[in-house]
């Protein structure tokens, strides 16, 4: 189960991580002794179990542990979910957010679990593609809802700060399962998500 109180300070630290940022460094050609860059190994090691921790999360129990039974069913959205996740080609960030949408089949969930599962799959190494169905499956195998629908929206610092070097680029990906996968269903969860209700 996730640690509501997750905090990355208790996150065990390995001094082989370390030594290899500490490689890193050197063989960029810094000084890893100078005052700058003295403790940055052992921040940067931080950083990336952080980054990582989704590794050792399970989503299927934070799903698991708030599900309630209801007899609601019409279609529930959590849209402009933050997402932040590093790119497995480069290890580079690509950073977004997700719009989800679920019609319960008996069971409803604590809706502050939708984002944790975004984070548990989002804190790996990733693409986007795989980061989307991901998230899509762990929903629809755990909650057995009517139908499931995923949207992120990403830019991709690999993309931005190298290669192509396209700074107002955009990826979008989509998954739908169930319920969504018929026109009037989709249309309307990808209309609402487009809209501001404020």
């Amino acid at each position: 189960m996730i640690n509501e109180n997750f905090n990355i300070e208790t996150l065990p630290l390995t001094e082989e991580l370390k030594e290899n940022f500490t490689n890193v460094i050197s063989l960029l050609g810094e000084n890893t002794e100078r005052e700058g860059l003295v403790k940055t190994p052992e921040r940067a090691a931080k950083a990336m179990k952080f980054l990582t921790s989704g590794y050792s999360m399970n989503p299927k129990e934070i799903l698991e542990g708030a599900m309630f039974k209801e007899d609601y069913k019409e279609m529930v959205i959590i849209k402009d979910i933050e997402l932040y996740s590093l790119c497995e080609h480069h290890m580079l960030p690509f950073f977004g957010k997700a719009h989800i949408a679920y019609i319960p089949n008996g069971h409803i969930v604590g809706l502050s679990k939708i984002p944790r599962v975004v984070d548990v799959f989002a804190r790996r190494l990733q693409v986007q593609e795989r980061l989307t169905e991901q998230i899509l499956d762990c929903i629809n195998d755990t909650l057995k809802p009517q139908g499931v629908a995923v949207v992120i929206e990403a830019s991709h610092m690999c993309m931005m700060m190298r290669g192509v070097q396209k700074q107002n680029s955009t990826t979008t990906t989509s998954g739908f399962r169930g319920a969504f996968k018929e026109s009037n269903t989709r249309n309307e969860f990808l209309k609402l998500i487009a809209s501001s209700l404020s």
